[in-house]
């Protein structure tokens, strides 16, 4: 079990249950309740959700997947909420039919503590894109 202690460590959490494909890993993050919106729009509710959407992924397109991400900020809201930004860098392998990529996205997850852990509340991941030709774009 990944184990948050700060706010920031989402990013890291969310970067080794990703790099290990380990779904139980990436569910033990978010509250039960958590809602997902993923680079594609698809919005699920609760743990069971949103690692049944990222179960078969990464059985086949992004089995061969890392992800690399990069904390921006941090902004408390009180004592026991914050809102974490960071960049994710998603390097995807041969095993995904456009084969061998990159993608970019932008986080933004809203993490909460009662007792216990910080646990992810709500995240939303968008991909940078290009608005006039709607091609990806890699940061620098």
């Amino acid at each position: 079990m990944i184990e948050m202690t700060r706010p920031e460590a989402a990013a890291d959490g969310f970067q080794e249950a990703w790099n290990t494909h380990d779904m139980t890993a990436l569910g033990g993050l978010f509250h039960k309740d958590a809602t997902f919106v993923n680079r594609f729009g698809r919005l699920v509710r609760g743990v069971d959700e949103i690692v049944a959407l990222h179960a078969p992924i990464h059985e086949t397109v992004y089995s061969d997947s890392t992800m690399e991400n990069e904390v921006i900020d941090v902004i408390a809201i009180s004592e026991r909420a914050a809102i974490v930004h960071f960049w994710s860098r998603l390097r995807i392998g041969a095993a995904h039919p456009a084969g061998p990529h990159s993608v970019d996205t932008l986080i933004q997850a809203v993490v909460i503590r009662h007792e216990g852990p910080w646990l992810i509340k709500a995240l939303e991941n968008v991909t940078l894109m290009n608005p006039r030709t709607g091609e990806a774009i890699l940061r620098k």
